[in-house]
């Protein structure tokens, strides 16, 4: 069995990442003309060990946009497997337990004064 693709194994080189992935090209829309409708310029980066999908549209050029999409393969994949912060639990301030306590008294007796007018 693969042990699980961790925080420490996001290879810095964007060469040592690609041997991870899998590409793909298609056609881009948008303006550009025709070098950029009839080549494909746009590209489909999926890391194979987490499925996760980075694509680049932006540039004509392929190597441009091959370049982008690889750092945004990258910068997610930092934000995935990010170790979380663990919390630290924080005691309630005695004031604020105290002004919940004081809230609540008078909202009781608010509703004691409603049920006393009920009744006569």
């Amino acid at each position: 069995m693969e042990r699980p693709f961790r925080f420490e194994d996001i290879p810095t080189d964007p060469k040592d990442l690609a041997r991870d992935c899998e590409m793909t090209f298609t056609r881009a829309s948008g303006p550009g003309g025709q070098h950029r409708n009839k080549t494909e310029t746009a590209v489909r980066v999926v890391h194979l060990p987490t499925g996760t999908v980075a694509m680049a549209t932006e540039e004509r050029s392929q190597s441009r946009n091959r370049d982008r999409a690889f750092e945004r393969l990258r910068e997610k994949l930092l934000r995935q497997l990010k170790p979380k912060k663990k919390r630290k639990p924080t005691r309630v301030p005695k004031s604020a337990k105290e002004a919940r306590l004081t809230e609540k008294l008078r909202r009781s007796r608010r509703k004691k004064l409603r049920q006393a007018r009920g009744e006569e």
